[in-house]
């Protein structure tokens, strides 16, 4: 028997999937004159760890990086991602997320960065020199006080992922660094770096160690050893126009998002950053994008609101789209614009000036 011979690929066009590609499209056309010749408005140089991993160690971006673009996108933060052989004269801050190792080189560029007036964040061990026997840049106003804990197979503690969190410690953050946040202490589920305050430096929050560390000679039956109670070394220190955290708080928010991550992050922005290009109003899940046309003499603002959610086992899904209204927006300008529009709608929106921003209602 001979079963039918399955049809060869023709290249024929789907009615039904173009007529869906096609809405799509439609949108975007509508918007193209807002978008060609536009570039980024941004202050912050987010550097990415990939120069500095293993080649060929995994074609996965570290974890660092995307908790760190997460975060600054939840908080409308506008930004570039950069390496070392970057220009960092452009922005008002520089992060160094969890693992950027500092040599000479970089040092001397970012020492030369902060005396024109930057602004800097690291946290965990970036900073340290290739070796990782001391911090390179002096301008963290810390120092290493030990290597920490080892687990069992010898292995450093410090930044690995352990599934039932056994080496748990916890953060305290004072009034400055802990706006928004209870005065209690709150876990960071990886192990940090142990570090002194260097002299001239201010602690802005301490970590509480746990009782013990979870290992074969100790047990808790809670999801993690609870606090020792007990303040110990420095967890988020500030020196300057440079803040440290002692955390790998960008991997720690890309693995299991605690908001108290996030929040210490962006009031260390807003210490080092108090007048933001954007603020809004709206939900953390508002994607929101400053660019500029300087042929047209105007900038434009976008936003985007969509919620994946994770349906199925593999990938997230967009089904519903959930619209937003009334969404109070403050935008940092160097002069009054002449007017604020809704586009392609063509919708003007009253606006005023205030401190230097333009604040109006979407």
């Amino acid at each position: 028997m001979h079963g039918r011979r399955p049809a060869s690929p023709r290249g024929r066009i789907e009615p039904h999937v173009y007529d869906l590609i096609g809405k799509v499209y439609a949108e975007v056309e509508q918007k193209e004159p807002w978008c060609r010749g536009a570039a980024p408005v941004t202050e912050i140089a987010l550097f990415t760890p990939e120069e500095f991993t293993i080649p060929g160690a995994s074609h996965n971006l570290p974890d660092a990086i995307k908790g760190a673009t997460r975060m600054l996108e939840e908080g409308a933060q506008q930004f570039d991602i950069v390496d070392s052989a970057s220009d960092l004269t452009p922005y008002r801050v520089v992060i160094l997320p969890d693992a950027i190792p500092v040599d000479a080189a970089l040092a001397a560029k970012l020492d030369a960065y902060l005396a024109q007036g930057g602004k800097l964040i690291a946290s965990f061990e970036s900073g340290l020199n290739p070796d990782k026997t001391g911090f390179a840049l002096d301008a963290l106003g810390v120092a290493i006080a030990s290597e920490g804990p080892r687990d069992a197979a010898g292995n450093l503690a410090r930044g690995r992922v352990y599934p039932q969190t056994n080496y748990v410690e916890y953060i305290l953050p004072g009034a400055t660094i802990g706006q928004g946040l209870p005065p209690t202490e709150h876990a960071m589920y990886i192990r940090g770096m142990d570090v002194t305050a260097r002299a001239g430096s201010e602690v802005l929050a301490e970590i509480v160690p746990s009782y013990f560390d979870r290992t074969w000679e100790h047990f808790c039956s809670h999801r993690h050893t609870p606090s020792a109670g007990a303040p110990g070394n420095p967890a988020i220190v500030r020196n300057g126009a440079v803040i440290y955290f002692s955390s790998p708080i960008f991997t720690t928010y890309q693995k299991v998002a605690p908001l108290w991550c996030k929040r210490l992050l962006l009031n260390a922005l807003d210490l080092l950053l108090p007048e933001p290009l954007v603020r809004h109003e709206g939900p953390s899940t508002l994607l929101v994008a400053l660019n500029e046309q300087p042929a047209q003499q105007r900038q434009i603002l976008h936003l985007l609101h969509y919620i994946p959610e994770r349906r199925g086992e593999l990938f997230d899904v967009i089904e519903d789209v959930i619209p937003l209204y009334d969404v109070a927006v403050s935008v940092r300008v160097a002069g009054a614009p002449q007017s604020v529009v809704v586009v392609p709608q063509g919708e003007a929106l009253p606006f005023e000036m205030h401190g230097g921003r333009v604040e109006f209602v979407v």
